[in-house]
């Protein structure tokens, strides 16, 4: 794929523009937004990402642009997954409700960060080393396992629990109070760190953990920069909507950690063929259209599945007893861990 320097400097320039504005509005009027607001602003992110797509397949062909189609597919159901972990932090560490948007604003613009590094970092490794789609796939694999015991085994994310949380927690004269991103401020000659920072660590820590299969993930349906990094972008914009939007159906997609352990696996083989294929081994790959396909057919059947279960649950318990129906309690990944 032929990208011209100029495409990848307005690329960055408008994705940091973006980030700019966002974090600009935000911080001069903290609050938590409408329903209406967040579905403004899903609907322009969303519609931007299907143009930038279709834009893709015009200037780049159409292969191109099924490629960046598929990694954005599977880069935003994995940043759904995300939202669990942020659910359970925010509530854990009591973030004020009109605060939350400036914590989801800056583990962003982390995620974006780790993301670009490891991207680059990956790009030079599959550039150079064709074995190293061996390891991806194994990764993906082993990662796929681990959602799938996670799930059998009823286990929850407690992302509040690192250990780099606990340590900020333990040796920094941490207050109560929350002030917006102020992160420190000095209370009779005393310094003081808001909860904000504890906030903001426990952010960055996850983003690392989630950019270590995300990134592979990505790098299995194709290994163009431009395509890996757009798809990434545009997952992560209109996030922190979704967050407002959704947070309580989320509850009810108590099978999407099945879902995603079926994609990642389908992917971890899907680089095995292509690490092959690479090879010379064999001379035939997995087509990512099928791919497409695939990882279309199992999210719609995660969520038709996660609804109609929690629905059923939810019928069980007004019978049973007669009182108002409470959402199963989610599920989350524990992407990476065993």
């Amino acid at each position: 794929m032929d990208v011209s320097t100029l495409e990848w400097s307005i690329t960055i320039a408008v994705t940091i523009a973006v980030l700019t504005f966002d974090v600009v509005v935000i911080a001069r009027n903290p609050h938590e937004p409408s329903m209406r607001e967040c579905t403004i602003a899903f609907i322009a992110y969303m519609s931007a990402a299907a143009v930038f797509g279709f834009w893709v397949m015009f200037f780049h062909g159409v292969d191109y642009g099924v490629d960046y189609f598929t990694g954005f597919i599977v880069e935003k159901s994995l940043s759904v997954d995300n939202l669990f972990v942020f659910i359970v932090l925010m509530a854990a560490l009591k973030v004020p409700r009109k605060y939350q948007q400036e914590a989801l604003m800056v583990g962003i613009i982390l995620a974006l960060v780790f993301r670009g590094i490891f991207i680059a970092l990956g790009y030079q490794l599959v550039s150079n080393f064709s074995w190293v789609f061996y390891l991806f796939g194994a990764f993906l694999v082993y990662t796929a396992v681990g959602l799938v015991r996670s799930y059998r085994k009823h286990e929850e994310e407690h992302p509040e629990d690192n250990k780099v949380v606990k340590w900020a927690q333990t040796h920094l004269n941490v207050g109560e109070e929350y002030r917006g991103l102020k992160l420190w401020w000095k209370d009779n000659g005393v310094r003081v760190y808001s909860p904000m920072l504890i906030v903001i660590l426990a952010l960055g820590v996850t983003d690392i953990l989630f950019a270590l299969d995300s990134i592979p993930a990505i790098f299995g349906i194709t290994d163009e920069p431009y395509l890996v990094f757009t798809a990434n972008v545009f997952a992560l914009m209109g996030l922190r909507q979704l967050y407002f939007l959704i947070g309580g159906l989320l509850k009810r997609l108590v099978y999407l950690s099945l879902g995603l352990a079926f994609i990642l696996g389908w992917i971890g083989v899907k680089l095995f063929i292509h690490a092959a294929y690479k090879g010379g081994l064999i001379d035939w790959e997995v087509p990512t259209l099928l791919s497409l396909v695939v990882i279309l057919v199992a999210l719609t059947i995660t969520a038709v599945a996660s609804l109609a279960k929690s629905k059923g649950e939810d019928d069980e318990v007004v019978a049973t007893d007669g009182g108002a129906a409470v959402p199963p309690a989610p599920q989350p990944a524990e992407r990476g861990e065993d």
